[in-house]
């Protein structure tokens, strides 16, 4: 991802994003649950359904049909928690793995503050391009100091 053209509507000090946290944590929770049941329904629905026998007399047909019907449910809910993370500013980067970044800056660089479920704190931060690979932790990064500018307002784009 270029950082020409990342605009994240807010930025975090790792301060800010520690404090977000038990907020944060519910929500990857609640997504890493249901991303893994819906993503072993989905195949346990694919597999019965290649497995069927023509669609004629198929005694099964309604139960299948609500449980696809009920997948589709699932699948706006997870949406909107993702949407709630968006809102709050996090990306979420993995669903099954509960895997987010904060937006951050760090050396006036654009940079991400990442976090997994089961983490204690946010602990790492990587740039734009290196992704989990490329984590580093933040206590050996010697110009985090000064995150004034960042503050708890949105960001303002052209």
């Amino acid at each position: 991802m270029a950082a020409s053209t990342y605009k994240p509507t807010r930025l975090f000090t790792p301060e800010q994003a520690n404090a977000m946290l038990p907020l944060v944590r519910a929500i990857t929770r609640d997504i890493v649950e249901l991303a893994t049941d819906i993503m072993e329904r989905k195949q346990r629905v694919e597999s019965l359904v290649k497995a069927r026998p023509g669609r004629g007399s198929d005694v099964y047909a309604d139960e299948l049909q609500q449980t696809e019907e009920d997948l589709e449910k699932d699948i706006k809910r997870l949406q909107a928690y993702v949407d709630e993370l968006l809102e709050l500013g996090v990306e979420l980067k993995s669903p099954l793995d509960g895997l987010v970044d904060f937006p951050s800056q760090i050396d006036g660089k654009p940079a991400l503050l990442c976090w997994k479920l089961g983490e204690p704190a946010v602990l790492f931060w990587h740039d734009l391009d290196s992704g989990f690979a490329g984590r580093q932790p933040l206590d050996e990064h010697d110009s985090l100091g000064d995150h004034s500018s960042l503050g708890d307002h949105d960001v303002e784009h052209d």
